[in-house]
């Protein structure tokens, strides 16, 4: 067991691809050791955060991700459906907190977050979640310096932003922004007290490299994100990716013991693709560091374990719910109609790459021929 002074030096912003590559290729019962003793260090090893996520604005988003069934380029099952009202999202985070969630994550298919009066009632909402005594998360798509600002003040508590995959890959899944958009973001939230959550999808046909490529990208950002989701892909028909192997259990422990050893204070969260796996693979994840989840019985448009089925598996493994803002104090949350924030009418610019990805070009002429 390291000495308390050698744990000193584990939290690192100089992180390299072979290292972490080295970390990801190591025996397993090796790996799983390590990231134990690293996670008992700085977390509570029985407690997990809950979370839940809303889809307040679903459909129609104009970005070509090969992985999402929400994109307008390609023919899914998923309809377009407007903006929720307040109340609406409110009455849901209560429900949530109900089941257990301590925060409540909003989500929109928006390539950027809006202007004007829907990002008014997105502020609404914040302040309505944050009101219920809850961690608020909004994930918008990309967020100039004066929205994170606006967010801040509303008591946003953090905002998502995955990087989804390593910046070599990133051009081989989507062409209609680019990796250091994504970065810009999370550089326009960290402006702000507002904390970043930001990881990945596995499972989209990347190597072992591209997976150490993300995770390089994310701890070598100063402070590193407090939260990182680690999803399981979960190939949806009529998407680029809808013949996509499931990622094996073995990837995902490897991929939640990994990014514990190399960001030992974030919240690691097993999110998407929980429905393919066992209950003995999600321990081992949890064994691996993993120490948060989303509860409820969809993320978006995926569906997820029924709430009730998670609290049988805690029970049976001995865990118990994370409360409210242990990891970072309480913010104020101020109403929209008290705003003292003023506008310099901010005008970002968005890069649109504009390269082909063949198999995103047959989903969207299948799309086409389907009309």
């Amino acid at each position: 067991m390291p000495s308390e002074s050698s744990y000193d030096n584990l939290i690192r912003h100089d992180w390299t691809d072979e290292e972490i590559r080295e970390i990801y290729d190591l025996p397993l019962p090796d790996q799983l050791f390590r990231a134990q003793q690293v996670h008992r260090r700085f977390h509570d090893p029985q407690k997990v955060q809950l979370c839940t996520l809303l889809s307040i604005k679903t459909g129609g988003c104009p970005e070509d991700c090969a992985y999402c069934p929400q994109s307008a380029h390609y023919d899914t099952s998923v309809s377009v459906e407007r903006l929720l009202d307040v109340e609406h999202v409110v009455r849901m985070a209560r429900r949530a907190r109900e089941n257990g969630s301590t925060r409540f994550c909003m989500g929109a298919a928006w390539r950027s977050a809006p202007r004007g009066r829907q990002f008014k009632r997105v502020l609404e909402m914040v302040h309505g979640v944050r009101q219920l005594g809850m961690e608020a998360c909004c994930t918008l798509g990309m967020l100039t310096e004066e929205q994170a600002k606006q967010l801040k003040e509303a008591g946003l508590t953090a905002y998502n932003h995955n990087l989804d995959t390593s910046e070599d890959y990133y051009k081989e899944v989507i062409s209609t922004r680019g990796f250091d958009d994504r970065l810009a973001t999370i550089d326009n939230v960290r402006k702000t007290n507002v904390t970043v959550c930001s990881g990945g999808i596995i499972g989209m046909g990347e190597s072992p490299a591209d997976r150490a490529g993300m995770l390089v990208a994310l701890a070598t950002l100063n402070p590193q994100p407090e939260s990182v989701p680690i999803n399981a892909l979960v190939p949806v028909e009529g998407t680029p990716m809808e013949e996509q192997e499931p990622v094996p259990i073995w990837d995902m422990i490897r991929m939640v013991a990994t990014t514990r050893i190399v960001m030992p204070e974030t919240q690691v969260r097993l999110s998407a693709g929980r429905t393919q796996m066992s209950r003995e693979g999600q321990a081992m994840c949890f064994f691996a560091g993993a120490n948060s989840i989303f509860a409820g019985d969809k993320l978006l448009t995926t569906p997820n374990p029924d709430v009730n089925e998670d609290m049988e598996m805690f029970k049976m493994l001995g865990l118990n719910p994370q409360k409210p803002f242990v990891k970072k104090s309480q913010p104020e949350s101020v109403a929209a109609e008290n705003s003292q924030f003023q506008s310099q009418n901010e005008k970002p610019k968005w890069s649109r790459p504009g390269h082909k990805i063949e198999r995103n070009l047959e989903a969207q002429l299948k799309a086409k021929i389907k009309v």
